[in-house]
């Protein structure tokens, strides 16, 4: 079922965690950030939104590298109803695409919690302070695969990185809605 994420709550701070990532190193907060932000992001392996725009956020993310932001990726869905996005899966989907950044599994779904997350992708961009000033989409492309867009959530984190302060205007990201596990 696809779902749109809810309006940036501006200010909002980044809940910590402490999860395994694909890379077998075990990831919080203080270990992912950047010095001038970090990008949270809620990915699975088999939501054809996010197989669709994939490409698109390996890019972004080590453009976003290079101005001093840090990035991560959180599965939270449940695995054992979608086998497509198990630990193992996860390890093949991030060196498929050439994951930069840290794939992190989230076995409790309580980080996905946390943070609100109601589909993937769903992205979550914090400035220095570890303050949300970005809770939209990736860019204006949405789930097309050969289509190019105007690099929202990319400009976002960029004039994050420069200013601490988030566009007032964002448009919500669509995606799957995170499979929770039953009577959770």
């Amino acid at each position: 079922m696809a779902m749109t994420t809810p309006v940036c709550q501006f200010g909002w701070t980044a809940p910590d965690f402490h999860l395994e990532g694909v890379d077998g190193r075990w990831w919080n907060i203080e270990q992912l950030r950047g010095p001038k932000g970090l990008l949270v992001m809620f990915l699975c392996n088999h939501c054809p939104y996010v197989q669709a725009v994939i490409e698109r956020i390996v890019r972004d993310v080590a453009e976003l590298h290079e101005i001093g932001i840090g990035a991560a990726a959180v599965m939270s869905n449940d695995w054992q109803a979608y086998p497509e996005d198990s630990f193992d899966n996860m390890r093949i989907f991030a060196r498929t695409h050439a994951f930069s950044f840290p794939y992190l599994i989230d076995p409790t779904q309580a980080v996905a919690r946390a943070y609100d997350a109601v589909c993937t992708p769903d992205f979550f961009g914090f400035n220095a302070k570890l303050e949300l000033h970005y809770r939209g989409r990736l860019d204006a492309a949405g789930n097309s695969r050969n289509a190019e867009g105007r690099r929202e959530l990319f400009e976002a984190m960029c004039q994050i990185a420069e200013s601490g302060q988030g566009p007032a205007e964002q448009t919500p990201s669509i995606g799957c809605s995170i499979k929770w596990r039953a009577g959770g």
